[in-house]
Formats: structure tokens, sequence, C-alpha cells
């Protein structure tokens, strides 16, 4: 691996983590704003309590995972039967189209919950058929030993560009109500123009002529039948799904820790400015051993500070004095949450890491848009139905008792999943656990 060229010399990827940047700083900026106006257009226009304003924003949630559900088999099978630029482009312009619409809604101020939900259904349409695609084209255009490295470096444009995108979004949203949406449609079709300039990714088994439906499954049935990849993709998917944090950021930012859309925007950020750092670290000395070990305690971590940010109004003026932390413009409680937050995502940029590395380098490539799609389809469960079951849970305990009840549950959930997935646990190294499998999977995806 060390003998591997790294990915930034390589023209392609460096259009790709360009393009990738871009779309990431444009759909983060966006998602921060539709839940901003959701959950305050249900407190003001509707009047709702804070708790019954949290339950939209868990509907709201359930309005991008359905077309997900819905649409994930189909997206995995297209990244595997059509040339991956193209998917990624018209996906990328389907999100451009929502953004637009929602910029002139804002202006005209005719958004309501219903329209809200709607759009961002059409938003997980677009996200659904995007993971797939780029996802897939990554391992085409580096080789397979730069593969652990481009990973990182993928995701360090996916965590910068989560960073930049809600902050800039709550503090474009301060000033003019529509001017995000409209940064965020120039950001969306520059990153088509940038995935246009790669060069084309075809599928490697265009030949193959049998039924789509057929493809699907199968695609569904190899991540079912390899352990090792249902026990990583499953992990993500039950620790964030309980973990979902920042779901209820608005109702933090807006009645408890009071600190309004700019503040949200920093909250919102936060998780990805630790996740970019360890991305950073990751991309120069990425890891080599014990990474089932790593991958699970960090989920463990990402339990911990949910915990914390639960906590953080409760917890940062016993820690601090108001008056030294008014001197840097913040108050104790914010500082607590904005630590909280930034350890979080630290925590699950580790666990992405070598959960990413690991199904990637367990997949073989006439495979992967399938398998991708499926483990998008996890993590997209994971973060939209988590913010289904933060609203749900918000509405029941209260938005404090959600967020520490889940990250409580994150933590049991990593230990469950130790026991029932050894494999994890035992994974020292990003060396493929399936080869004799992968082989036999590759020869059977090559005959037409």
């Amino acid at each position: 691996m060390s003998d591997a060229p790294h990915p930034f010399t390589i023209p392609d990827f460096r259009l790709y983590w360009l393009a990738r940047f871009m779309a990431v700083v444009a759909t983060m900026g966006m998602v921060v704003i539709i839940g901003w106006q959701a959950y305050d257009i249900a407190r003001t226009d509707y009047g709702m309590s804070p708790k019954e304003a949290a339950f939209q924003l868990g509907l709201l949630g359930l309005c991008q995972f359905i077309p997900l559900a819905l649409l994930t088999p189909v997206a995995g099978w297209a990244a595997d039967r059509f040339e991956r630029r193209k998917v990624a482009i018209c996906a990328n312009l389907i999100d451009a189209s929502t953004a637009g619409v929602l910029a002139l809604l804002t202006m005209a101020d005719g958004l309501n919950l219903p329209i809200l939900f709607l759009l961002a259904a059409l938003h997980g349409v677009a996200r659904v058929f995007v993971g797939p695609a780029m996802s897939a084209i990554a391992p085409n255009i580096v080789p397979a030993g730069s593969l652990p490295r481009a990973i990182a470096l993928s995701s360090i444009a996916w965590q910068a560009g989560s960073v930049v995108g809600p902050a800039a979004g709550g503090l474009i949203y301060a000033q003019s109500a529509s001017a995000t949406y409209w940064v965020s449609v120039c950001l969306l079709v520059l990153a088509c123009i940038s995935i246009a300039t790669i060069r084309p990714v075809v599928p490697p088994h265009q030949g193959d002529r049998r039924h789509p439906l057929r493809l699907m499954v199968e695609g569904v049935k190899y991540t079912f039948s390899e352990r090792f990849l249902l026990g990583a993709i499953t992990l993500d998917l039950f620790a964030v799904l309980l973990g979902g944090a920042t779901a209820l950021l608005p109702v933090y930012a807006r009645d408890i820790l009071h600190v309004g859309p700019e503040g949200l925007g920093q909250l919102r950020a936060a998780p990805a400015v630790g996740a970019a750092l360890v991305a950073i670290w990751l991309a120069f000395r990425p890891l080599k051993h014990n990474v089932g070990v790593k991958m699970l305690l960090a989920v463990v971590v990402f339990g911990l500070a949910t915990i914390g940010f639960g906590t953080s109004h409760l917890t940062g003026d016993a820690l601090f004095d108001n008056a030294d932390i008014a001197l840097l413009g913040i108050t104790a409680s914010m500082l607590i949450a904005l630590s909280m937050l930034s350890l979080l995502g630290a925590a699950d940029m580790l666990s992405v890491y070598v959960r990413g590395s690991l199904v990637q380098l367990n997949t073989p490539d006439a495979m992967r848009g399938r398998v991708s799609s499926v483990s998008g389809l996890a993590i997209s469960a994971s973060n939209e139905l988590g913010e289904l079951q933060s609203g749900f849970a918000a509405a029941l305990l209260g938005p404090v008792g959600a967020v520490v009840f889940g990250g409580a549950g994150a933590i049991m959930v990593t230990g469950i999943w130790a026991w029932l997935f050894p494999e994890l646990k035992n994974a020292r190294t990003f060396e493929p656990q399936f080869r004799a499998t992968q082989t036999r999977i590759a020869e059977k995806e090559t005959v037409t």
C-alpha cells in the first residue's frame, strides 16, 4: 500500500474530489435551512409546542427516507448498468432543481409544511442515486492500493463540505432567506461540470442481459450472505439510527440553547469539524492494524459524545465561568455542545473510514454499485429514520431525553454487534476477508 500513488496525483480523482466537495456544501446548506424552516414554521405559523414541532422534524426525515427505501435497489442497478458519471450528473441536477424551487418559494413566502415535506422527498430521490454512482466511481479511478487513502480524502471533501455548508448556510440565511438555496443551485451545477470532465466510468459487466430485477436482488443477496459486510453495514444503521442527535439541532438552536439560525449552522458544522480533522490525519497516516476493534470503539465514543451533547445545557454553567466564556462571545452551554458534537463527528469519521474501506475492498467491482446502494440505504436509514426516531422520542421524552436515550442506545448496539458479528472485531487489516467468494461472484457476474 505504501508504493501506491497518492490519489491527488491522479487528475480524475482531483475532479472527483472537487465535485464531491461542492455538492456536499450545497446539499448540507440546503438541509440546515429546510430543517430550520420546518421547525420555525411549525412553531410560528401552526402554533405548535416544541415537542409537537420536534415531531414534524421526524416526519421530515421520514419524507426523505421513503424514496430512499423504494429506489435504493434501482439506484444500485443504475450505477452498475449505466455510465456512472451520467447517473451522478442527473441526480445532482434534480437536487439543483429542488434548491431552485425552494429559493423561489422562500422569496414568495409560499412555504408550508406539506410543501417542505414534498421537496424534502425530492431531495431524497436525488441523494439515493448520487450515493451509489459516486461511490462506484472512486475505485475505478484509483489503484486498489490507493483506495483507503482515497476514501479518507473523499471523506475530507465530505466533512469539509459539511463544515462549510451548514455554517455558511446559516449565516447566508440570516442575511437573505433565499440566498442559501441559490448558492446551492450554482454549486450543484459546477459539481456536474466537474463530474462530466472525468473520463467515462463504464460498469464492468454491461454485456450482462439478465433482468434488472434479478440483478438488484443479487446485490441485496450478496450483501446479506456475507456476514462481514452485513455486520459492518448494519452496525452503522442501528447505532446512528438511535444516536441521531443532529435531527434535533433546530430544537436546541431555537428553544434550548437560544442561538438562532446562525447558531444552528455552527451546531450542524461542529460534527464535520471533528470529522474533517480525523479524515486529514487518516489521509496522511491511514490505519493498518486492528481496524475492526477501532471501529467498534469509535461507535462507543460516538454514543458517549451524543449523551454529552444532550446534557450540554445542564453541564455548561457548572463547568465554566460565564464571565470568562462571555469574552469568547459564546455561552458555556454552547461551548460544551460544540465540543461534544465535534467529538461525535470525529468518532463517526473513524467508524465511517474503517467501514467504508472494508466494504469497498470486500466487494467485487461488478457488484460495487449494488452493494454501495445497500450500504447507502443503511446510512440514509440511520440518518432519515434516525430523524424520525428522534422526533417520536422527543414527542414522548422531550428533546433532551430523546438525545440521551439515543446515545445510550448506540453504546448498547455496539456491544450487541460485537457479540453477534465477531468477524468485525477480528478484522485486523483492510485485506479482503472473503477473497474466494469475491472471485466466484465476479466470475458469475461476467456471464452473459
